[in-house]
C-alpha cells in the first residue's frame, strides 16, 4: 500500500472513528466486543483499502465488513448446553423489562425543558461529543456541559420522587390488607 493511501486510511480512521463504534455498538451488546469487532473490521478493511475506488462509500464498506464479521462470530461460537438428569428452571426474557425501562426513561424525560431535553438525548442517547452537542444546538460546549449537569439532576431527582411515591402506594396497600385481614378474622370468630 503507498505511502498516501495509508495516510489517507489513518485519517479517516481518526475522523470517522466514533461514528463506527457507534454502529458497532448497535451490533453487540458489550461495549469491549464492539470495539474488538471494529477494530477487526479496521483490520480487514485496511488490507483492501486501495480498491475501495469511492472513499464517500468507505462508510458502508466498513459497516458490512462489521456485520459479516458480527455473523462469523456468532457462527463460531460455542454453544455452552451439557446435558443433565433435570432441566433447569425456564425463564424466559420477553424484553417487557426493558421496554417498561424505555418507557420510564421517555416519561422522565418530558419532565425536562425542551433545551434540557435536547442535549439528555444527543449526549447521552446519540451518544454525540460534547462539542458536537454544542455545534448541532448552536450553543457553547460550557452550556452544554452545565445544562447536562442540570438536566441529570432533574432526572435524578424525579425518578427519587417516583420511587418515594409507589414506596407510599405500597405500603398503603399493605395496611389496607392488613385490615381487609382482620376484618376477615373478625366475622370468622363472631
Amino acid at each position: 500500500m503507498a505511502h498516501g493511501e495509508v495516510l489517507g486510511f489513518e485519517e479517516y480512521v481518526r475522523t470517522r472513528q466514533e461514528a463506527l463504534l457507534r454502529s458497532a455498538r448497535r451490533l453487540v451488546p458489550d461495549p469491549v466486543d464492539a470495539q474488538d469487532l471494529l477494530q477487526t473490521a479496521l483490520v480487514r478493511t485496511y488490507g483492501r483499502w486501495e480498491g475501495i475506488s469511492d472513499k464517500s462509500l468507505a462508510d458502508a464498506y466498513l459497516r458490512r465488513v462489521m456485520i459479516n464479521t458480527r455473523t462469523e462470530w456468532w457462527r463460531a461460537r460455542k454453544l455452552e448446553e451439557v446435558p443433565t438428569e433435570q432441566l433447569p428452571d425456564a425463564s424466559v426474557e420477553d424484553g417487557s423489562e426493558q421496554r417498561a425501562d424505555r418507557a420510564l426513561l421517555l416519561d422522565l424525560l418530558d419532565a425536562l425543558a425542551p433545551k434540557q431535553r435536547s442535549v439528555v438525548v444527543l449526549r447521552h442517547w446519540e451518544q454525540l461529543s460534547t462539542e458536537e452537542t454544542a455545534d448541532a444546538l448552536g450553543m457553547s460546549p460550557g452550556t452544554v456541559k452545565s445544562t447536562l449537569h442540570r438536566a441529570l439532576a432533574k432526572l435524578r431527582q424525579e425518578l427519587e420522587a417516583r420511587d418515594r411515591d409507589a414506596r407510599a402506594l405500597e405500603r398503603a396497600e399493605t395496611r389496607r390488607i392488613h385490615r381487609q385481614g382482620g376484618r376477615e378474622q373478625e366475622r370468622c370468630a363472631a
